[in-house]
């Protein structure tokens, strides 16, 4: 079977902070997630921020059997109507733009959709959901969720709370309903659920940290980095994924044919 193309939206360079002025303006993304798919056969193909140039991200599109949404930095605000919160970091709103855009051609022709951490939060502004910009600040009994790796305080395999996965969705037959140990790596989360979405696994405190779409399409998304795990259950939440591309490459191909 041809392996499917899995595309994998960039980053601005330029939006992580501290960046020389002289380094021209540049797309980057983590090996991690590349090499998390490449590992369970997918073809990744990095996605330019070209969403001002929406014939190009729409043939970009076109060509692609699923797309994965990595981790990264806060998403404006102002994609669900709100101010921002003196904790919400000024992101990066051409990533934004691109990411949006793709999930929500994705949802429409229900090509598979893999979330991770910001993916999660993508899926759901999608499908007009809403986040909390602050956790901590902002939702009422909130645990700890933000175990940062940076200074080395915190690996990022550390798993720091469970999380209940809820019977009979995609997430249980990855990784069985009930208790799961997770790492977590943000502040934001899902204030309201969007629309056709069911959250699949939640936090000790309520918030949704697994959703997935209420239909039979693969729109799966975690709230943790299983990249950053290296046991088999994780690798087979790629493994699922990919799979559910390559059926849709196989459909395509034969539609087309």
């Amino acid at each position: 079977m041809l392996r499917p193309v899995i595309g994998v939206p960039t980053q601005n360079l330029q939006s992580l902070g501290g960046v020389s002025a002289d380094i021209p303006a540049s797309w980057v993304m983590s090996q991690r997630y590349i090499r998390a798919l490449t590992a369970v056969g997918a073809l990744p193909w990095m996605i330019p921020l070209v969403g001002d140039d929406e014939g190009t991200l729409r043939g970009i599109y076109d060509e692609l059997d699923g797309i994965f949404l990595p981790g990264g930095a806060d998403i404006d605000p102002a994609n669900y109507g709100e101010e921002r919160h003196p904790r919400c970091d000024h992101g990066d709103p051409a990533r934004d733009l691109v990411e949006l855009t793709l999930v929500r051609w994705a949802m429409a022709e229900r090509k598979p959709v893999l979330g991770v951490c910001r993916g999660l939060q993508i899926v759901n502004l999608a499908a007009g959901g809403t986040l909390y910009q602050d956790l901590a600040d902002q939702m009422p009994g909130a645990i700890k969720h933000d175990y940062f790796p940076f200074g080395g305080r915190y690996s990022r395999d550390y798993l720091s709370h469970e999380v209940i996965v809820a019977s009979d969705t995609k997430l249980a037959d990855v990784f069985g309903a009930g208790a799961l140990k997770v790492n977590s790596m943000h502040h934001q989360g899902i204030r309201q659920l969007g629309g056709n979405l069911v959250a699949s696994a939640v936090a000790p405190d309520g918030l949704v940290e697994g959703l997935e779409s209420s239909d039979s399409s693969y729109l799966v998304a975690v709230q943790w980095h299983p990249e950053a795990l290296s046991d088999n259950t994780t690798r087979r939440l790629f493994e699922s994924f990919v799979e559910a591309a390559g059926d849709y490459r196989e459909q395509r191909t034969l539609s087309n044919a």
